[in-house]
């Protein structure tokens, strides 16, 4: 059974909102989790092989000059894919992270066996009356200490693993399970947010007959 917390937490900066429109990866950033515990980090910048425009330099403390000097985007997802190895993924925003890990990953001709779960909507089903669910908002609503800068794509995978072992720890102690599977995860995603209590006690009835059988 894949664990919920033994995941890779990844991250991206990238030069624009879509890979479809030509957009590229400029920077990654990763965390491993292993049994609830964050165990090693992946960061690289990446050189896309054009210039950023000024806001992506303004948004993200990234530079020309920093990216001229990085590695080529095919070696670093070259790294990047035997650091996650067969690992399931997390990101906050997944949509997002997804669709550039697989597009810079075409392009290599990489494919990867790991499912992907998103911190975002797990976070709007847990935490129902936070203000809103950017990733800086539930880190101050959790209590998270954060004493870096957003936007980078290390320091955000950081930030989120925190936040999911934050997510996870909740979920235990208030629906009192001893385990959560990826797979329970996925499936909360898209539970709608009136139905996520009964959900929980099904996942938590359905455990207590695994183990009287």
């Amino acid at each position: 059974m894949s664990r919920a917390d033994s995941l890779v937490v990844l991250d991206f900066e990238t030069t624009g909102l879509s890979p479809d429109m030509g957009d590229r990866a400029i920077e990654i950033g990763a965390v491993k989790i292993e049994n609830g515990v964050m165990t090693e980090q992946f960061q690289a910048l990446m050189n896309p092989g054009r210039r950023v425009d000024s806001f992506i330099e303004g948004y993200t403390g990234i530079s020309n000059a920093m990216l001229a000097s990085a590695l080529p985007c095919a070696d670093v997802m070259r790294s990047f894919a035997e650091f996650m190895g067969d690992s399931n993924l997390l990101a906050h925003n997944a949509s997002f992270d997804k669709r550039f890990l697989d597009a810079e990953f075409n392009r290599i001709g990489h494919r990867y066996s790991g499912q992907f779960a998103c911190s975002l909507l797990v976070s709007r089903r847990i935490f129902q009356n936070a203000p809103n669910h950017k990733l800086g908002t539930l880190v101050d609503y959790c209590n998270i200490e954060s004493t870096g800068a957003y936007h980078r794509a290390l320091y955000d995978s950081e930030m989120t693993a925190k936040l999911w072992l934050s997510i996870l720890s909740d979920i235990r102690n208030q629906y009192e399970l001893d385990e959560l599977p990826f797979s329970a995860i996925q499936k909360l995603c898209k539970t709608p947010k009136k139905s996520v209590s009964k959900f929980f006690t099904g996942l938590k009835a359905s455990q207590s007959v695994s183990l009287s059988t």
